[in-house]
């Protein structure tokens, strides 16, 4: 998603990193092989290599080591292109594969037009940080939601059921309910729960601290009614630039709430959404869309519009409605962001009443 016009090299290099070493491709600029090559995936191995030779164009995929290589790469004076491989390859590769082909592959496609790479633009390492702040939050409530689900079915074996309460109240109303011959097999897993309740508020608490002090757009974010800091700081961190799409539309897409296109001719196939970008962001925005739907939600364009699409209904068409407030909830978050006005939660309604 990156707009940065990228200058041709005379040598581009492939480079497809692997957990302890990475395979290199070089070829020039008529295509030829110049050197293959094998290195430890480190500082070290990454400066022995690419510190003493003059600027290449060096390609290589987006994945979890690609972030701080690239940042070596760069501080070294290479050209970098961080390629997109769910954009290149979709969900399957329909070719053979190793690392010194893929290698290859990245170099020669870097040579010809690095756009076939569909490249992207890594995050802030300050909104890496923080945006680790919620991935971690978010194993500590899908652990606590794992062990809960286990002491109630534990409890279930032998006649018992705990009664429904929420999460942060589940020790205390669990504990009197579990039979005495459970105790010791239960006892170390309700304080472990215990716990991670704990942290999962100490998580919050610096989540709402991160927006008071550090975004406060995501203050802002929160105006729509069904989005909280959690969600207003997450789409903030994910989207961390919000001139980096050319439309608010696009916006949809990047969280992958829009439909896979495979169309041909006369075809016009209905699929499934492509669930592309970060699968937490896209989780909160339809979590979000669901309280909006919900009976508690508020009434205003977006219910209104996951109203009409339910209605149509067909097969999961409450999903479909949810999944299409979730990508019209983005737009909107995009939309507020960059123009910095007030949220009116009927402003469909009025313009076309006027």
């Amino acid at each position: 998603m990156s707009n940065v016009v990228l200058r041709s090299s005379k040598v581009t290099i492939g480079l497809d990193l692997g957990d302890r070493s990475s395979r290199i491709y070089e070829v020039d600029a008529r295509g030829r092989r110049r050197a293959e090559a094998s290195i430890a995936t480190t500082r070290q191995g990454i400066a022995q290599y690419f510190g003493q030779r003059r600027r290449c164009r060096v390609i290589l995929e987006a994945g979890t080591r690609s972030p701080w290589v690239a940042r070596e790469l760069a501080t070294l004076g290479h050209e970098v292109v961080v390629a997109n491989p769910s954009a290149m390859f979709g969900t399957r590769r329909g070719r053979k594969r190793n690392d010194l082909l893929d290698a290859e592959f990245l170099a020669r496609q870097g040579r010809a037009d690095v756009q076939l790479l569909h490249p992207i633009a890594h995050r802030r390492p300050e909104t890496q940080q923080h945006l680790e702040v919620l991935r971690a939050r978010d194993q500590l409530v899908r652990t606590r939601t794992q062990l809960i689900n286990h002491v109630r079915g534990a409890v279930k074996t032998v006649g018992v059921r705990i009664r429904s309460c929420s999460t942060d109240a589940f020790v205390d109303r669990a504990a009197p309910d579990i039979p005495d011959d459970l105790h010791p097999a239960l006892q170390p897993v309700l304080e472990i729960i215990r716990e991670l309740t704990r942290r999962i508020r100490d998580a919050d608490h610096h989540i709402r601290t991160l927006v008071r002090e550090r975004y406060p757009v995501a203050a802002r974010l929160q105006q729509p009614q069904g989005v909280g800091p959690l969600t207003a700081l997450a789409f903030t961190l994910l989207v961390d630039d919000p001139r980096r799409f050319r439309r608010g539309r696009d916006v949809g897409a990047y969280f992958g709430l829009v439909p896979r296109l495979d169309e041909s001719s006369a075809s016009r196939p209905q699929l499934r959404i492509t669930k592309s970008g970060d699968e937490l962001g896209r989780r909160l925005l339809v979590s979000a869309a669901q309280y909006i739907l919900g009976p508690f939600g508020p009434d205003c364009d977006l219910r209104r519009f996951g109203e009409a699409i339910a209605q149509r209904g067909g097969n999961n068409a409450k999903k479909r409605a949810a999944v299409a407030v979730a990508r019209k909830l983005a737009v909107l978050l995009h939309h507020l962001w960059v123009t910095d006005e007030p949220y009116d939660p009927d402003h469909v309604l009025k313009r076309r009443s006027a």
